[in-house]
């Protein structure tokens, strides 16, 4: 780094600045003049300015973290679901209201650019949007980091309907181009696969020379992550595949044009999509080819780039953590080791002291299903090197197992991270737990539920290994700006420090028993329903029951998580109105909103939603229910829909099977932006309902205990079914055709015989407890002075739930950085 080098020179925080950086940008980077541009011209050339004046702040970053070599949290996920950035980045920047000043000077309105933005297609759910989150948390503290992951080329896939039926199109979410990112094709990295090894001469004992068959060129992609007004802007670095001989001229010139750039196509597909489907063994190497690769270039880029050239790589765990998002980046574990073995010459025992103390873990789930397992003969063909490593990692760590439980070798199998049956596989959680100084979950609940359930042979031998993380979510993105009537009205109340310090929201406790207050609150939230409204009238002509509640229902699709449970309260109602047990003067106008996309692959999740919409249809199209039930299902649910529905919910269904969901942060939006939660004691439900109080969510279902012990004991659903005349007749009205033109197959017989003879996340078990619960929400809703004070008690008792708490706690527990202030 040369020390004569000067500052890069800020621009002027000014309208007539912005304005003429946006000129510039539109004129000669768009080659358009502001006459005969287009509205994504304009979009292009607003986001560049923007990205102009984050970019002095980025290179004083990138320059001190340099020179101050302090500890680093390196964040290794392959998701990082971001959002729309453009707002973000306004905001960070301090240039919202310059930047609208500025357009409207030129006769553009922002908020029809702001309509132009595709969000990045770089995630699918909870797991990447929690990254999102933790990346500008640790900017807006002020923490030097980096964020790593893949640029995929599609997103998981753009969610469509034909006749109810999800139907999947391509996420081609790079078409128009990405303003935000900026390739560094010279610092691309070569990542390696297949091949052998062999004896290495002349290195350290132990060492192997890796030969491998092909390689792969990854090509990094970095996007600034601002924080919020303090001057850091951080770094994601994402990886893009690109074939080191892309382009055979010979070949091509003899007419083999397919063969010719056959390599290319082979290398492109390693980032082509986020979790390519891995039903097929070939989908199932690709995805291993994913892991590798973004980790492999990962480790390269912090150890050659980041770190200076002579850094002595003992020191490593004061200078770095290596953060492990669930299971998909632990491949980093012997990568390292192959590093510092094969290529620094160190010997086995430094090698492993130093990774032990360099790596940590966050588990995701609670479904020992979810927890990734790689089949000893994949990995020994695409990463020979490795699985040597990891056998020899294990070698030793059974020995460990012994000689801690002498004579228990079921426990030793139970731990081993090679398992035996049904096929020789790593299991890679217990790799990271062997490797990694600390495991965490993310709820109190889950992180109590994986030492003692899913991990507790580690938990007893490494009972200081084990901590919690509370999850969190980002106040900047999903309240300051996606409900501005709310967070002008916090404001207005309590100044604005709650946006980086959202413990302040407590402040606005007295204001609940405030009646002007709280007919402000209700006029916000009417508000936003009208937005919401509008929205779901261009995606897809879905009307809105009236000014009634907005009941929301969106996650990944998936068993556990009980849409079918949902479906099942939606068409008892109906029924119960159909059938005159329930007066239709006595139901609350209700819309039920659903989100979520299903796995291509996931059978059940696909005949879920096709029967959601297919009740839809009915009762939308129901004229004698006269508007007061409706059901929406809007098609690819994204954090762009996400920062509307929200704000205008009523009501939040976190409906899992208790000790099946890990935590969730859609409960945690919901409730800070004043919707009251419905929901089972798991996850982080536990701790919303013990800091917003029992009086202000609805509790219903088996906690735990109970589940495991129904479970134990011998789950019959059908002996529900047939006690439970409600529950009775909506599943009869489902089989009988009711919502599918009198069709009795496909996913109606298939969903009605599960429920009955199966029912794995007993949905039947809690349907009374949830039924009652929803009468309680009835009665409540009722009262809409009653229920708009709970509404504001839950977003003054939600601050727990910021994103910022969450990575202090990593800091205080885990990574052991420090914040650094930028403009020290």
């Amino acid at each position: 780094m040369n020390e004569n080098t000067p500052p890069v020179a800020a621009r002027e925080h000014t309208v007539e600045s912005f304005t003429r950086e946006f000129l510039r940008e539109l004129n000669f980077s768009q080659g358009v003049d502001l006459d005969r541009a287009s509205d994504n011209d304009k979009y292009l050339a607003l986001a560049k300015t923007v990205r102009h004046y984050l970019m002095t702040r980025w290179l004083e970053t990138l320059r001190n973290q340099y020179t101050d070599q302090a500890k680093t949290v390196a964040y290794l996920s392959a998701e990082f679901l971001l959002g729309p950035q453009l707002e973000n980045s306004m905001l960070a920047a301090n240039l919202d209201s310059i930047a609208a000043e500025s357009l409207r000077g030129l006769g553009i309105d922002i908020e029809e650019l702001r309509g132009v933005e595709i969000e990045p297609g770089l995630g699918n759910g909870g797991l990447g949007r929690l990254a999102a989150c933790f990346i500008d948390s640790l900017a807006t503290l002020n923490v030097p980091s980096i964020g790593y992951g893949i640029r995929y080329e599609y997103g998981i896939f753009r969610q469509t309907f034909v006749d109810g039926k999800q139907v999947e199109k391509p996420d081609d979410w790079l078409r128009l181009g990405s303003p935000w990112e900026i390739a560094h094709p010279e610092n691309a990295v070569e990542v390696h696969f297949g091949g052998h090894t062999k004896k290495a001469h002349g290195g350290a004992e132990g060492a192997r020379a890796w030969l491998p068959d092909w390689h792969v060129m990854a090509v990094p992609y970095n996007y600034m992550v601002p924080g919020y007004r303090n001057g850091r802007v951080n770094t994601l670095r994402l990886w893009s595949a690109k074939a080191t001989r892309a382009f055979d001229l010979q070949i091509f010139n003899e007419g083999d044009y397919e063969e010719a750039v056959r390599a290319q196509t082979f290398a492109e597909n390693i980032s082509k999509v986020i979790y390519p489907e891995d039903s097929t063994p070939q989908g199932k190497e690709l995805r291993l080819q994913q892991q590798y690769f973004f980790v492999a270039a990962s480790l390269r880029d912090f150890l050659t780039n980041v770190l200076p050239p002579d850094y002595p790589l003992e020191n490593l765990p004061n200078r770095v953590t290596w953060q492990l998002n669930d299971t998909h980046p632990v491949i980093a574990v012997p990568e390292l080791m192959r590093i510092l073995i094969d290529e620094r010459g160190w010997d086995w025992d430094k090698a492993w002291g130093i990774t032990q103390q360099v790596f940590a873990y966050t588990c995701h789930t609670l479904l020992p299903e979810a927890l990734e397992v790689w089949p000893t003969d994949l990995l020994g063909k695409l990463l020979p090197r490795h699985l040597e490593i990891i056998y020899q990692i294990n070698d030793e760590f059974v020995d460990q197992v012994r000689a801690a439980y002498p004579g228990d070798e079921l426990r030793v199998r139970r731990m081993s991270i090679v398992a035996e049956h049904p096929v020789r596989a790593v299991r890679m959680a217990h790799l990271a737990t062997v490797a990694g100084f600390k495991v965490n979950g993310v709820a109190a609940l889950h992180s109590k539920l994986l030492a003692e359930k899913l991990l507790v042979d580690f938990a007893q031998m490494w009972p200081e290994k084990f901590t919690n993380v509370t999850n969190g979510i980002t106040p900047r993105r999903f309240v300051r700006l996606s409900n501005p009537g709310l967070s002008g009205l916090i404001t207005e109340a309590i100044g604005d420090g709650w946006i980086t310090d959202l413990d302040q929201l407590s402040r606005l406790e007295p204001l609940a028993d405030d009646a002007e207050f709280r007919r402000r609150f209700r006029e916000i939230k009417s508000s936003n329903k009208v937005r919401l409204a509008g929205v779901l009238a261009k995606r897809g002509d879905i009307e809105l029951a009236g000014d009634g509640m907005v009941d929301a229902m969106v996650k990944r699709l998936h068993e556990y998580k009980r849409q079918s449970l949902k479906l099942l309260h939606i068409v008892s109602v109906y029924e119960g109105i159909c059938s005159g047990r329930i007066p239709l003067d006595s139901v609350t106008p209700r819309t039920f909103v659903f989100g979520a996309k299903a796995a291509p692959g996931y059978v059940r999740a696909k005949e879920t939603i096709e029967l959601i919409n297919a009740v839809g249809r009915t009762i939308n199209a129901d004229a004698s229910l006269k508007g007061r039930l409706k059901v929406a299902f809007p098609a690819n649910y994204n954090v762009t829909l996400a920062e509307v529905l929200i704000p205008a919910a009523d009501l939040s269904e976190q409906i899992s099977l208790a000790g099946k969901e890990a935590s969730g942060t859609g409960n945690m939006k919901f409730a800070l932006n004043g919707a009251l939660t419905i929901g089972t004691d798991d996850g982080a439900n536990v701790e919303i309902r013990k800091l917003v109080g029992d009086e202000n969510f609805f509790l219903f279902g088996m906690d735990e205990p109970a589940a495991a012990a129904l479970q134990a004991s011998g789950y019959h659903p059908d002996e529900f079914y047939e006690s439970d005349a409600d529950l009775k007749a909506a599943l009869d009205m489902i089989a009988s055709g009711a919502f599918t033109g009198g069709d009795q197959g496909g996913a109606v017989t298939s969903i009605f015989a599960d429920l009955t003879e199966h029912d794995r996340f007993m949905a039947l078990a809690d349907f009374r407890s949830y039924l009652d619960a929803q009468a309680k929400v009835e009665a409540a809703y009722a009262d809409q002075d009653a229920w708009s004070r709970s509404a504001v008690l839950n977003v003054a008792r939600s601050g727990f739930f910021s994103s910022d708490r969450s990575i202090r706690d990593y800091l205080d527990r885990i990574w052991k950085a420090k914040p650094i202030d930028q403009n020290a």
